[in-house]
């Protein structure tokens, strides 16, 4: 399986996961620049969540989360603070999913990352 083909599987399932906890999903996929992409954009309550999903095929290469460097979390920084200028929040946070496929899938949900 490619790596794309693997990520748009991770997301669709945390989707899933998320609207299931009770979020409601806002957009997806959204671009700020060629370095900067928020894989979800969801509302828990009156907090807007951005969310950073990695997926993995499995875990022989290590942790997924492990794939968020400090650069991936200053970029995705820099794509909140875009969007809080044009979406008015008071409370938002950045929480990131991380998705095992196999040998069974295995969802783990992290809240209010920082770096």
């Amino acid at each position: 399986m490619k790596n794309t083909q693997t990520g748009k599987i991770g997301e669709k399932l945390a989707k899933e996961f998320l609207e299931k906890q009770g979020y409601k999903i806002l957009e997806t996929n959204i671009h700020f620049s060629r370095n900067c992409e928020i894989d979800i954009i969801a509302q828990d309550k009156n907090t807007i969540v951005f969310i950073e999903v990695k997926t993995r095929s499995s875990s022989t290469c290590g942790s997924p989360l492990e794939a968020i460097t400090k650069t991936k979390f200053n970029n995705i920084k820099t794509g909140v603070f875009n969007y809080l200028q044009e979406h008015k929040f008071k409370k938002f946070r950045i929480d990131a999913i991380s998705i095992i496929l196999k040998p069974e899938i295995s969802i783990k949900h992290l809240k209010n990352i920082s770096m």
